[in-house]
C-alpha cells in the first residue's frame, strides 16, 4: 500500500469510523518496534513509524529514565521531530544501569499512546568494534600501537574517564609460518606493547581484538599486520 494510501486510509478512520473497520487512531499512529541500537557505547533510539504508514507527515516525541525512577525525562532535542532515531548517548552514559526509552506519534492533533523498549542496559547490549592497530620494528622488538575505537570517554558529570572505565582490555596475537598456532602475547589496557622477536628475516603478523573479561565476550579482530624483521 503507498503512502498516500495509507494516509487516505487513516483519514477515512478518523472521518468515518462506521464505513472503515479498524483500530483507533490513536493506536494506529503508535510507533512500531521502539529499540536502543548500540555501538562502542553510543546509544541511540529508533523506531518505526506506526500501522497508518504517515512518514514523514508525523512527528515524534522521547522520553527516557533510568530503571526504578518514577518520573520520564524528556530529550528536549528530540521533542517534535520527524527523524526515526533519537541519540541518547549522554542520557544512558551509566553503562552498568538498566534504561527505558518511549516514543509517541503526533499528526493533525492526534497524539498516539507510548510505546516503550525493553530495558536496555548498555555493558551487556553494546557491540565493540576491533581496535586500530599499527606496528613497527625497533631495535629487536616489534612495537605495536593500539587506538580504541570511538567510545564516549565521559560519565554522566561530563568529566573525561579512562577505557577501564567499559572494563575493556587489549589482546594482542603473534603469528608467523614456523609457528603451529598464533601465540597471545599481551592482554591489557595499554596502548603501546612491546614484543621481542629473536628470529632474523622473519616475517610476522600480528592481529588485535578487544575484551570483557568478566562477560567472556570479544570484538571482532583488527584486521592484521605484517612486518619481516631485518
Amino acid at each position: 500500500m503507498t503512502p498516500k494510501c495509507c494516509f487516505l486510509g487513516f483519514l477515512l478512520s478518523v472521518l468515518l469510523p462506521g464505513v472503515v473497520e479498524t483500530q483507533p487512531a490513536n493506536e494506529s499512529l503508535k510507533p512500531q518496534r521502539v529499540h536502543f541500537q548500540s555501538r562502542n557505547f553510543h546509544n541511540i533510539l529508533r523506531w518505526q513509524p506506526g500501522q497508518a504508514c504517515l512518514g514523514n507527515n508525523s512527528i515524534y516525541f522521547v522520553q527516557y529514565k533510568m530503571y526504578g525512577e518514577r518520573q520520564w525525562k524528556n530529550k528536549e532535542t528530540c521533542w517534535g521531530i520527524r527523524e526515526f532515531f533519537c541519540d541518547l548517548t549522554n542520557e544512558t552514559s551509566d553503562i552498568w544501569e538498566p534504561y527505558y526509552g518511549r516514543v509517541k506519534t503526533a499528526l493533525a492533533g492526534i497524539h498516539s499512546g507510548w510505546t516503550m523498549t525493553q530495558r536496555f542496559i548498555p555493558w551487556w547490549e553494546t557491540k565493540i568494534d576491533p581496535p586500530v592497530m599499527n606496528i613497527t620494528h625497533v631495535n629487536g622488538s616489534l612495537l605495536v600501537n593500539l587506538h580504541a575505537p570511538n567510545l564516549p570517554y565521559r560519565d554522566q558529570e561530563g568529566e573525561n574517564v579512562s577505557m577501564e572505565y567499559y572494563e575493556l582490555v587489549y589482546r594482542v596475537f603473534i603469528f608467523n609460518n614456523s609457528l603451529e598456532k598464533e601465540q597471545k602475547v599481551y592482554e591489557g589496557a595499554h596502548r603501546v606493547v612491546e614484543i621481542k622477536v629473536t628470529s632474523p628475516h622473519t616475517g610476522y603478523c600480528v592481529v588485535a581484538e578487544l575484551y570483557q573479561p568478566m562477560l567472556d565476550r570479544k570484538s571482532q579482530r583488527s584486521r592484521e599486520r605484517c612486518m619481516e624483521t631485518p
